[in-house]
């Protein structure tokens, strides 16, 4: 694994090997919501988190679905975590990898450097036949991390609008999200934002959940304009699936911010124009 790939990634033979070496890491299971989380099997020593309740903020219309959650929060809930300044932490969940990269995404900002994506998550794991259980392991407490905001750069509405004309704005959602459809009276609108380009997250994922390697990354990338040379932005639906892709770009060595509030946010302002079709700029 090259060296820009392994300050993102880690390998399942890395973890298994670091677990049974019982190498000192923080090992976080991440689910969405934590009043929907669904029983599922964990990978040993795993502590169970969830985004809404341990990596964000309260959600609201202008800051939407998924905003940043305060400093000290957080830093009470790694802390919790048992993360200390010199941890490796190493995150992972089951859905393709777009939750547990918001999480990575939200450490990192916060000054976390040391964070890991399982690549492939549960699945990966699942596949290479190591073993699981049923119960997840007790937050230790004890951690002695200190954070700080803005480690990673965010951008807000009105530089997500300019960056789409003026960089490379990406919309990390599926296609028909993308796409969009003409708004009706009371409902939220759909589509994207004017100048955006459509990139789906999983465009960067190999047909076995990984990771695309970090040449056909930077080719995937490339082919949007997405380069050195550009300042990058990235948006979603609430800031899931532009983290996953901001790992993506970082696994092949470039930097992108992301619009924390992204399409939830966006369309619950009415001054906000949705743009409809395949085109960037709509049909």
């Amino acid at each position: 694994m090259s060296d820009v790939r392994a300050r993102t990634l880690i390998t399942v033979q890395d973890l298994a090997e670091s677990l049974k070496a019982q190498t000192p890491l923080v090992l976080l299971d991440v689910q969405d919501e934590k009043a929907t989380a669904r029983a599922r099997p964990l990978i040993p020593h795993a502590i169970a988190t969830f985004l809404d309740a341990d990596f964000s903020g309260a959600p609201s219309k202008h800051a939407g679905k998924r905003p940043l959650p305060e400093t000290a929060d957080l830093q009470a809930k790694a802390q919790s975590f048992g993360i200390n300044p010199d941890s490796l932490v190493v995150v992972y969940d089951d859905k393709g990898g777009a939750q547990a990269s918001r999480a990575w995404w939200t450490l990192r900002w916060a000054g976390c450097d040391n964070v890991r994506i399982l690549d492939g998550g549960l699945q990966a794991w699942l596949e290479a036949g190591h073993a699981i259980s049923q119960d997840p392991a007790p937050a230790p407490g004890g951690g002695t991390i200190t954070l700080s905001p803005g480690h990673l750069r965010t951008i807000e509405a009105d530089e997500a609008a300019a960056l789409a004309h003026e960089g490379v704005l990406l919309d990390t959602r599926g296609k028909a999200a993308y796409v969009g459809a003409p708004q009706e009276p009371g409902k939220p609108a759909t589509g994207h934002i004017p100048g955006a380009l459509s990139a789906p997250a999983t465009d960067a994922l190999a047909d076995d959940g990984r990771f695309k390697s970090g040449e056909e990354l930077r080719a995937c990338f490339a082919a949007l304009g997405a380069n050195d040379a550009q300042q990058i932005g990235v948006y979603c639906g609430s800031g899931n699936a532009a983290a996953h892709s901001i790992a993506a770009l970082s696994a092949a060595g470039l930097e992108a911010a992301l619009y924390i509030g992204s399409w939830s946010a966006w369309s619950a302002d009415p001054a906000r124009p949705a743009a409809i079709g395949e085109e960037p700029g709509g049909a």
